[in-house]
């Protein structure tokens, strides 16, 4: 499942949580290297063995009644696209052979523009699910005049801002982050979670989405009421999308976690060196 794993594996905790009442489910999402190596010598596979690194992440999810005391968040949403029916989707991050038979995978130019096209079909989900009823008419009326008027026009790319206060992207490279951040119309604060978690730990697939919200969490930002959106992609290709509800004060979280010793010095520390 790559970088969407964990992503995919909340909301099939969801749906077993829905069918066991008082449960609770563990959510395990690691990077392991040695299973993705490659030891050839095509370039198109080689940049794999530089993005990622070694990690992982517990979560604990459960439908417990007592659960509202002392749990973080609650879950809210859940949305995945798959895009393998798409020839060049499919083929945009490919595990394949190289000519002497070593396995590995092959990341190609269509990457970023794939990558554009899944999220904005997340974006159409959450929209219809959360955004107000003048965001959602913007949106759609956008869609009608580039159809049939004025086909240069952009899409109008409403204002989840509105309704989403802190972003989880993937991390996978800084122009990912960017580009992602770009179409979303997010400020520096908004990636910054990503940006930070790449320069500290890496990509460490799936896993990387609960760094960040750990990053979000030590510095106190997120507030009682507060949404989350954590956003996975990966190979399939497939987008899957989770949005999580603050439900009490989360504080203290700097002296405890994977960001102990080290978040005071963001963002300060610049990311790109």
């Amino acid at each position: 499942m790559g970088c969407s794993a964990s992503m995919i594996a909340v909301g099939l905790a969801q749906d077993l949580l829905m069918v066991y009442k008082e449960s609770n489910v563990v959510i395990l999402s690691t990077e392991i290297l040695t299973t993705g190596w490659y030891s050839g010598n095509e370039r198109p596979k080689l940049a794999l063995n530089c993005l990622f690194r070694m990690g992982g992440a517990a979560i604990l999810l459960t439908n417990q009644k007592q659960a509202c005391k002392w749990s973080k968040y609650q879950l809210s949403w859940t949305s995945r696209a798959q895009w393998a029916f798409n020839n060049r989707a499919y083929k945009s991050a490919f595990r394949e052979e190289d000519s002497k038979g070593l396995t590995g995978v092959t990341l190609n130019k269509d990457i970023l523009e794939v990558a554009s096209d899944m999220i904005r079909s997340q974006l159409i989900a959450l929209g219809l699910f959360m955004l107000p009823y003048l965001e959602k008419l913007k949106f759609v009326t956008s869609i009608i005049r580039k159809k049939y008027s004025k086909k240069s026009e952009e899409i109008y790319v409403p204002n989840f801002k509105t309704i989403i206060q802190h972003f989880c992207l993937p991390v996978s490279g800084k122009p990912v982050i960017k580009e992602i951040g770009k179409g979303l119309k997010l400020g520096e604060k908004e990636m910054e979670a990503a940006l930070a978690t790449l320069h500290r730990f890496g990509n460490q697939s799936s896993s990387s989405l609960w760094y960040e919200l750990a990053y979000l969490e030590a510095k106190e930002r997120v507030r009682k009421g507060e949404r989350v959106w954590m956003l996975g992609m990966g190979s399939g290709p497939k987008c899957t999308s989770v949005v999580l509800e603050c439900i009490r004060p989360i504080v203290g979280e700097s002296i405890k976690g994977p960001w102990a010793g080290s978040i005071d010095k963001y963002p300060d520390l610049a990311f790109d060196s």
